[in-house]
């Protein structure tokens, strides 16, 4: 306290300074005029000199007042930045290089921090969200995988080391209101999940465990943006009827508005997941959370729930194979957001050698200004002038440049906040960064410390000059002698160093932006343009079952089939390219996998005949999917080309059998047909997949597909009114599959535009430092050159010399920007497709840029050099 008491004193002191020097000359005029007058009486002849020798002098015992309220150090540092201030107004273009370029890298670096705090830092919005994990199946393969009802079962009655635990299946229903059924996100949930997370409701309560009894009253739960929406306020949703998939549901109660997301994506409303008696260890789709109890580590919870496994396997041994599967817990931030790492640490790697880069050619613009101001500081060392004033004179300079750039920072950083649901879409919780006073505070102490360790450059120029600075301004008449090597050496080395971490912006940005074009350019193995589908949901469809939904599903299509400028249409259970959950395990017949272990998975779509004909798939061999292929019938599929060379590389897959999710007490399924390729797990995936007749797995979650030659809007109320036909309570939600695609090369897309910004920038940076180095040398070298020149040497063998010179820096900093990009490559692979992260294409191709950039840097002043004119040259040394 009784430092900022000071503190603000002394701040008081500069500010009303005109006050405070008129309140102390009346001080001292009262104490002078009162020991005059003491002095009188007592017979002085002299006594106001007298009393001012008492006093010990008017201006001292200022002097002595200032520093005693400790003003002086103050004042001079307000002095010199007045000084730095006009010093930088004279140089505007060396002043807004500076700042621009320290602004606009550190401010980059404070949008990427922002990000990387909120998405991955953050704190989950519940209660000790360190005790809450996600309890996931962990395959012996190291994959992870979701629960079925067996391991729901199974955790909620034998985990101790869970204070709580519930499950979910994220679903999409359809609410029925005046405009309508419309189609919104929801969750099926136990009650133990939201004792898990410890939320608490808004208004009215939450599921509790005798609504997940089996044909208990249907209530439901809304997001308070849901309840809002629907009612018009929270609390006149409790209690009302809300019809969602046909059937009336109660809401009992609101979620805060923090709580839309539940570990989670975004849901709309929540309804009791009830629970049947598991007859199969399958299938799966459930996500397990759970509380860890006060004291239990991960370790020992996995510990228990190791031991669960291995109890439930022999139990459900005929429906599930893979004896090595374990139910893990991950941390719940780390299985939320884990996979945002990635993208995250490839952002933030690129903006942090952009960083250094600009921070290392600011440093050479100010070595290069400390080099143009030799003179003046030799003048004042002759003055006077120690080290440690010049020093403070350079330190406050930097200092200023630093607040200036603090305030393009805050600007760049606030935009880089707006951008960046847009860069990065798909990264969680991307929406909530916002830009406070933290992130102001953040830009402003970035650019501080990006001042200060540019300032190191010049002030070891006054270091490195010292008691040299008044020789050098009497020798030759004062004329410029040039930097010392040390100067010259900082100099190389600051470019060397943009040149090396230029080098790894521009490989990444090249392996990106090469994986892009192979991903862009790969073969989908169907034409999207025309091709529009329907997201339909039955999950809670009244008096579902696989009967009534088989007919839904073929008075659908047949509806959908008679529709005009429709040539083609099919049901599928998933559409490419991007449909990762829609995966099933199986085994070979006649190649099966070792007892226990983990068997292959691969993608299982559930279609009916004109899901082919609507994609354009190919049928290659076999047979197609014929009405036979019933419910009652055997069970049959159709495979893939890939996945048939993969499992029978040389033989046909026709007439094969197959052992489907683990159950061998189930039907075998024989094989009887190969189509073409097409990709459901991304573009980047394999091309393999197993195809099912709808009618033996109708489901409750479909597409529509249509090829068309109406239009998507046209195509959509056509599908939307054969919909309508035959249930006009569902509601669907319409794709388009051109964006589909689209959206698949979305991420890829946004990085390569990302860090190809920031590579363009970081060449840049170091082209701009080559040229000003170059420049400088030229003008220091002027009369060596005019010496050349006078002798005999020719304008080219200039260029040359110059452009040689600046090259040596190019390849040196290439050199070591190789090594820095194959230290980058452990982050960059998992990003890549189709091309290796130490390509040495790339790499040359990096190269070659880099000194090609380097070479028109170097060229300019060459050319500068070749117009020197001899007799002046010679005349200004």
């Amino acid at each position: 306290m009784q430092m900022v008491s000071e503190l603000r004193e002394r701040l008081r002191a500069i500010v009303f300074r005109g006050r405070m020097e008129r309140e102390l000359e009346e001080e001292l005029r009262f104490h002078l005029e009162h020991e005059t007058a003491a002095r009188r009486l007592a017979g002085s002849a002299e006594p106001e000199r007298e009393a001012r020798l008492a006093l010990g002098g008017v201006e001292r015992v200022k002097e002595a007042v200032r520093d005693a309220r400790g003003v002086r150090p103050l004042e001079t540092l307000v002095a010199d930045i007045r000084f730095a201030l006009r010093s930088l107004r004279r140089n505007p273009g060396f002043t807004v290089t500076v700042v621009l370029i320290l602004g606009v890298a550190v401010g980059a670096a404070t949008a990427v921090a922002l990000v990387a705090h909120r998405v991955l830092l953050a704190p989950l919005p519940y209660p000790a969200p360190e005790r809450l994990v996600r309890v996931d199946q962990r395959y012996g393969s190291g994959g992870y995988g979701t629960l079925s009802l067996v391991e729901i079962e199974a955790v909620t009655a034998q985990a101790r080391s869970l204070e709580a635990f519930g499950a979910v299946r994220y679903v999409g229903m359809s609410l029925s209101g005046p405009a309508g059924p419309e189609r919104i996100d929801a969750g099926r949930a136990t009650a133990g999940y939201f004792r898990a997370l410890a939320v608490r409701a808004a208004r009215g309560r939450l599921i509790e465990a005798g609504d997940n009894a089996p044909g208990a009253a249907p209530v439901v739960v809304l997001s308070h943006a849901e309840a809002e929406r629907t009612f018009g306020s929270p609390e006149r949703a409790v209690g009302q009827s809300v019809t969602l998939d046909g059937v009336s549901h109660t809401v009992v109660g609101v979620l805060r508005p923090e709580n839309r997301g539940l570990a989670g994506p975004p849901t709309d409303a929540w309804a009791p997941l009830q629970l049947e008696p598991p007859t199969r260890r399958g299938p799966f789709g459930y996500r397990g959370i759970g509380r860890l109890a006060p004291g239990v580590s991960l370790a020992r919870a996995e510990g228990e729930l190791g031991e669960i496994s291995a109890r439930i396997f022999p139990i459900w041994k005929a429906s599930y194979q893979d004896s090595t599967a374990r139910l893990v817990p991950v941390p719940l931030r780390q299985a939320l957001f884990g996979y945002a790492r990635a993208p995250i640490g490839l952002f933030a790697g690129a903006v942090a050698l952009v960083v250094l880069a600009a921070v290392a050619n600011a440093a050479t613009l100010l070595l290069v200004r400390a080099a143009a101001r030799e003179h003046e500081m030799a003048v004042r060392a002759a003055l006077g002038a120690g080290r440690g004033r010049l020093a403070r004179l350079v330190a406050t300079e930097c200092l200023v440049l630093s607040g200036l750039a603090a305030l393009v920072a805050t600007a760049v950083a606030a935009a880089g906040v707006r951008l960046a649901p847009a860069v990065a879409p798909n990264l969680p919780r991307i929406a909530q960064v916002q830009m406070g006073w933290e992130a102001v505070a953040l830009a402003s102490v970035g650019c501080v410390i990006a001042g200060l360790v540019v300032a190191l450059a010049p002030l070891s120029v006054i270091a490195a000059s010292g008691s040299a600075a008044p020789a050098r301004l009497t020798s030759a008449g004062g004329a410029r002698t040039g930097a010392g090597p040390r100067t010259s050496t900082a100099r190389a080395v600051l470019v060397v160093a943009e040149f090396a971490l230029a080098f790894p912006l521009l490989v990444g940005a090249g392996l990106l932006f090469t994986s892009f074009l192979r991903l862009e350019r790969r073969e989908l193995g169907f034409d999207p343009s025309g091709v529009y589908a329907l997201d339909i949901s039955l999950a809670g469809a009244p008096n579902a079952n696989d009967t009534t939904r088989i007919e839904f599903w073929r008075k659908l299509e047949a509806r959908a089939a008679e529709l005009p400028g429709i040539p083609a249409v099919g049901l599928a259970g998933s559409i490419p390219p991007d449909n990762y959950g829609d995966v099933n395990n199986f085994n070979l017949v006649d190649r099966p996998v070792p007892a226990g272990t983990t068997e292959p998975t691969s993608p299982w779509p559930a279609v009916t005949s004109g899901y082919f004909a609507a994609l354009g798939i190919e049928l290659l061999e076999g047979r197609p999917f014929a009405a036979g292929d019933s419910a009652g019938a055997p069970p049959v599929a159709i495979v893939s080309r890939t996945w048939a060379a993969k499992y029978y590389p040389r033989e046909s897959a026709v007439g094969k059998q197959l052992v489907s999710a683990g159950c061998t007490t189930c039907p075998l399924m024989t094989i009887i047909g190969v189509v073409s390729d097409v990709h459901y797990r991304g573009l980047a995936g394999e091309a393999d997949a197993v195809y099912v007749p709808l009618a033996q797995d109708p489901g409750s979650d479909r597409y529509l597909v249509a090829r068309s030659r109406l239009g998507a809007a046209a195509t959509f109320r056509a599908l939307r009114s054969a919909l309508a036909a035959v249930d006009p309570d569902v509601a669907p939600v319409g794709v388009t599959l051109v964006e589909r695609v689209d959206a698949s090369l979305g991420d890829p897309r946004r990085w390569t535009l990302v860090v190809g910004a920031f590579a363009s920038v970081g060449v840049l940076l170091a082209a701009v430092g080559t040229f000003g180095l170059m420049a400088y040398l030229v003008r220091q070298r002027q009369r060596e050159l005019g010496v050349r020149l006078a002798l005999g040497a020719s304008p080219a063998s200039l260029m040359r010399l110059v452009v040689r010179q600046g090259m040596r820096y190019a390849v040196l900093g290439s050199a070591i920007g190789i090594a820095l990009a194959l230290l980058q490559a452990r982050w960059l692979g998992p990003l890549l497709f189709g091309v290796d992260a130490v390509d040495p294409r790339a790499l040359g191709v990096a190269a070659l840029c880099l000194l090609a950039v380097a070479a028109l840097a170097c060229a300019i002043p060459g050319l500068a050099a070749t117009r020197i004119r001899p007799i002046e040259a010679l005349s200004t040394g």
